[in-house]
């Protein structure tokens, strides 16, 4: 599951840990007008649905320059994000947007270009380190001020392949890692995001403004970060593409962590060609991230090589023979994707892994609030926030709970609090059985039946946003798997329920990524599911 699902969930010891934290999230009241005002932004918005390679295209005729991207992309963030439907998943622009597009245009009209991204807006997540005007928060007031001295390491690679940042989205507050009853896509310092099909119901998180500001078109692509599900889950219920990488394959290094050995950067985008190419910008070795010493020889520079409509041909996909839920219409769309799958050439395998992995659920919580205490703790010692660990944090939404935490509260901070260092000898049994467990099923899973891919259905349709009560996800998730493990993973659209999205997942070995991509882009080119979002006030 997701980071919030996870937490809910573990704690039931059922079903598998999501670290898009599915808890609950209420909407506010929509008015009438703004679903209006959203249609007509919809209808004569220019950029709709365009991709880094139709941009790029356009940027070399001269019919548009960065700066005018730019621009454009910050009038919509206005008129839908802030105004209008008020999705609410930007946090903060970047007030240095339009200067650094003026860069990147003089650079192209002086014969320089730094590849795919040069000129491209996009906006990351708000627990990436930026070293300019924007604060890096996780979406608390605790945090409010923060100013980092150096970019993320993932952020230097982005500005060195020519990406403008222009902006940071909203997200589910401590990446959903604050309250096992918290609201996805929630935060105190951001409010609540929303879900651009059904505005009243939720975005999924933790990266929640990501995947919403992708899907509404407020930019090409976007950064989120996935412990077990902030990538995959809001992709999914937000009708998109998402990628969680291996661990080790994109650096950590200036993101505020929740887990060293699940934690990863990863992209999210409108098409799996968009993933692809974000992806080879930010994939690379860093010295101050270790884990990403494992990927040397086995990263690419170029995942666009990988897009092949025939990449689904003999291969042997896996699908749990259990279903993952009860609700029919969904049902229909994982038969109709196995049907398709075996259209392509695709060869079905039914296994049977989900219940040994969601047994180990508990495990994966223990070690996430180990990992969460040690890394913030190290990550606060050197920011310039207010507080400097843990205990300050709980502190200071304590002293400020009616700000900081008007609805739900903080037990999963402070259960993680309680947690000793890492040589703890509960946390090492908890690797043991969940990290280290979960790779040997997934590793003889895929051995015994000579498995290409596991495919199933990413997450069940957005639920109701609910602050008070928190999120009812359903019995459909399959983030637990490769988040647990490691492992890459890829959702791409599969389809409307209520119309709401549902995404399909592939996931794979480590560092297989690029058969990952192929697999998803075959997908999406013969099932074409990608619909944009309609802005629609409310359920019923």
């Amino acid at each position: 599951m997701k980071r919030r699902s996870f937490l809910t969930t573990a704690t039931l010891a059922s079903a598998g840990l999501t670290t898009l934290l599915i808890t609950g999230c209420t909407s506010g009241t929509k008015k009438e007008e703004d679903s209006v005002s959203v249609e007509d932004s919809n209808a004569i918005f220019e950029l709709d649905e365009e991709t880094i390679v139709s941009l790029r295209e356009k940027l070399a005729s001269g019919k548009y320059t960065s700066e005018q991207l730019v621009q454009l992309y910050l009038k919509r963030i206005e008129a839908i994000d802030k105004n209008g439907p008020q999705l609410n998943s930007v946090i903060e622009v970047n007030p240095d947007a339009v200067a650094i597009a003026v860069t990147m245009d003089k650079e192209l009209k002086a014969g320089k270009s730094r590849g795919p991204l040069h000129g491209i807006p996009v906006l990351i997540k708000d627990n990436i380190d930026t070293a300019d005007k924007m604060q890096t928060t996780a979406g608390s007031l605790a945090m409010a001020g923060n100013i980092a001295s150096k970019d993320a390491f993932v952020v230097q690679k982005l500005r060195e392949a020519g990406a403008i940042i222009i902006g940071k989205t909203n997200l589910s507050e401590w990446a959903n890692f604050r309250s096992t009853q918290s609201c996805s896509g929630w935060s105190s310092r951001g409010g609540q995001t929303k879900n651009p099909y059904i505005l009243d119901h939720n975005p999924c998180g933790s990266s929640a403004g990501s995947g919403t500001a992708v899907s509404a078109n407020l930019c090409v692509v976007a950064v989120g970060t996935e412990t077990d599900g902030s990538i995959v889950c809001p992709a999914s219920v937000n009708g998109i593409v998402g990628i969680k990488p291996t661990v080790g394959l994109v650096s950590r290094s200036g993101i505020i962590p929740i887990s060293r050995t699940q934690d990863t950067a990863g992209p999210m985008a409108r098409t799996v060609t968009d993933a692809a190419i974000l992806l080879g910008a930010m994939a690379a070795v860093d010295q101050d991230d270790a884990i990403t010493l494992e990927s040397k020889g086995k990263a690419q520079k170029d995942y666009t090589t990988f897009l092949d409509v025939n990449a689904l041909k003999g291969k042997r996909i896996g699908i749990e023979k259990k279903p993952q839920g009860n609700n029919k219409y969904i049902n229909v769309l994982l038969d109709d994707a196995i049907k398709l799958l075996k259209k392509q050439g695709a060869v079905i395998i039914e296994i049977d892994y989900l219940d040994k992995i969601n047994a180990l659920g508990q495990a994966e919580f223990e070690i996430l609030q180990y990992e969460f205490k040690d890394g913030l703790n190290n990550y606060l010692a050197t920011a310039n926030a207010k507080v400097k660990n843990l205990k300050e944090v709980i502190d200071f939404n304590t002293g400020n709970e009616d700000k900081a935490m008007p609805y739900f509260k903080q037990e999963t901070l402070e259960s993680s609090n309680l947690k000793k260092g890492l040589d703890d000898k509960k946390y090492v049994d908890a690797l043991t059985v969940s990290f280290e467990g979960s790779k040997g099923i997934l590793d003889t899973v895929f051995k015994e039946n000579k498995l290409d891919a596991i495919c199933g259905i990413t997450m069940g349709p957005a639920c109701s946003i609910d602050v008070i009560y928190g999120d009812r996800w359903g019995g459909y998730s399959l983030t637990s798997p490769a988040a647990a493990s490691g492992y890459p993973h890829i959702t791409v659209p599969n389809g409307m329920v209520y119309d709401l999205p549902v995404g399909l997942s592939f996931f794979g070995t480590p560092y297989a990524e690029g058969q990952l991509i192929g697999l998803g882009y075959a997908y999406e080119q013969a099932s074409k599911k990608r619909l944009k979002p309609a802005l629609k006030p409310s359920f019923l």
